[in-house]
């Protein structure tokens, strides 16, 4: 067994390497040995985590990543729900269930996030996460009642994780995070992009301009049917996001180790779940059935699929608003985007498209992380699904992304946004599309040649229909009027103005 002095210099370098990692740890050299199942090992004097939660830190020097602040907080509230759980149906007494409930409430605000120092990728069950809350609140929960760090006062098996097992309290506080980070982030920011979207639609409807198809030329368009459009996949998005929310909203918790509910009470997991149904404001539910829901996780897949879906979304619109704003001379300009930063370093005055090109980074990345979530589900073997964390992370990931990025692509881009009507009206007497509207009455070949013969002159439609007197000139101009062939009103946003014809 290594001495305490050569554990000193070994548990020195592996903070400062961990500190190169962004782990914001003192240097400290000094350390408590701590016992496991496996052995003794140092762990740094002043940490409130435990040998656990040491060794799984040596075991996976692997990529840096945490679990994120909405996940710790979920452990948080689940440890604290048992607690006040437990000492009600007398399997804890009451010092130590106050105590414990005092810590968990620690975790749930947020103190002692830099206390969970286990890599994302570590045991598919997410074990080692588990034990390292269990760890931190039973350690803080000893010195409430005037024990040592690592005295285990409060046991972090027996008592703190009480009734529960790594299998089901992890699944579920992944559950318990993405529902509630949906509830409070995505929802919200959605809603304003929703609202964003659907007042441009209406503040654009009288302006009419030429639709495009394989981005050519084609019928005429209101940039409000457009902007509509946009309005409706944010609108079907939100429901999306409501149906995974509901996907999730059954709790694994109460299934222990393989979904039988082994050493838990009957009434652990329903008046846990209450009491995170209260906390939280959102709506859970024990499974209907515990070997479903600790051997999937087909609900996260579902969930990632709908995230998925809603990134596409903010693709598409996200490039069409590049699209349409480029420019601003020698693009298309029909909208002109606010200017929010100089876009080059070498080309004065050049604004870029920057709140949009954001939005599509974070659509790439939430359809890359659907694609890990996806293999993740795979991973189902027997009574226990072992991607767990990584899964949790990506999901979480994700849903914080929309969010931020759906308020500020709001913010920043589309509630500023403006319409230059004079380039939208100018682009559709030129389109030779504008044949279109003469198909019915002199036939599509007639129109066809038409289209061809202004396209070879250079002349629009409307001067060689007239010059070949297809038609009477106040039956042309009818057919060849842009706004009639934008559509009835019923596509329209609000009734149109006379505004634009």
């Amino acid at each position: 067994m290594a001495t305490r002095k050569k554990v000193a210099k070994d548990v020195q370098g592996r903070r400062l390497r961990a500190r190169r990692r962004g782990d914001a740890r003192p240097s400290s050299a000094k350390v408590r040995m701590e016992r496991d199942t496996m052995g003794e090992l140092a762990v740094p004097a002043d940490a409130y985590y435990g040998v656990q939660t040491a060794r799984a830190v040596q075991n996976f020097p692997v990529s840096g990543l945490r679990f994120s602040r909405s996940f710790i907080r979920a452990m948080g509230l689940i440890k604290w729900a048992a607690a006040t759980v437990n000492e009600s149906l007398g399997l804890l007494d009451k010092k130590a269930a106050s105590a414990i409930r005092r810590a968990a409430w620690e975790v749930v605000e947020g103190r002692w996030d830099a206390e969970f120092p286990v890599d994302i990728f570590q045991t598919g069950s997410g074990t080692s996460t588990n034990m390292n809350a269990n760890e931190v609140i039973a350690n803080r929960a000893s010195e409430l009642l005037g024990g040592a760090r690592g005295s285990k006062l409060v046991h972090p098996n027996d008592h703190v994780n009480l009734g529960q097992s790594s299998n089901d309290a992890i699944p579920t506080a992944i559950h318990v995070a993405a529902v509630e980070t949906i509830e409070r982030q995505l929802l919200p920011a959605l809603s304003r992009l929703h609202r964003a979207l659907a007042a441009k639609a209406r503040e654009f409807d009288a302006i009419v301009k030429i639709g495009r198809t394989h981005l050519q030329d084609a019928t005429p368009i209101r940039l409000g049917q457009e902007f509509s459009g946009y309005a409706r996949q944010i609108e079907l998005g939100l429901g999306r996001i409501r149906s995974a929310q509901e996907a999730l909203s059954e709790m694994a918790l109460g299934g222990t180790a393989v979904g039988t509910g082994l050493n838990a009470h009957p009434d652990f997991a329903p008046r846990v779940i209450a009491l995170l149904s209260r906390e939280t404001g959102c709506a859970f539910k024990e499974a209907a059935n515990h070997f479903e829901a600790q051997s999937t996780q087909d609900s996260l897949v579902e969930a990632s699929g709908e995230l998925r879906t809603l990134a596409v979304s903010l693709m598409k619109i996200a490039n069409d608003i590049r699209w349409l704003g480029s420019g601003p001379r020698c693009g298309l300009g029909e909208i002109i985007l606010p200017e929010t930063q100089p876009g080059s370093s070498i080309m004065p005055g050049k604004v870029n498209p920057v709140i949009a090109e954001s939005v599509t980074m974070v659509a790439a990345q939430v359809i890359g992380n659907d694609v890990t979530i996806t293999v993740g589900g795979q991973a189902a073997n027997f009574e226990l699904i072992v991607m767990l964390p990584v899964m949790a992370h990506n999901l979480l990931q994700s849903i914080e992304l929309l969010a931020r990025a759906s308020e500020n692509f709001s913010a920043r881009c589309i509630e500023g946004l403006r319409a230059d009507e004079e380039r939208c009206r100018n682009s559709i007497e030129q389109s030779l599309a504008m044949c279109t509207a003469l198909a019915p009455e002199i036939g599509y070949d007639a129109a066809a040649k038409i289209a061809k013969e202004a396209y070879r002159t250079g002349k629009t439609v409307r001067e060689v229909a007239r010059s070949q007197q297809v038609l009477p000139h106040d039956r042309l101009d009818a057919l060849l009027d842009p706004w009639r062939m934008t559509g009835s009103d019923k596509q329209s946003s609000q009734r149109p103005s006379r505004r634009g014809r």
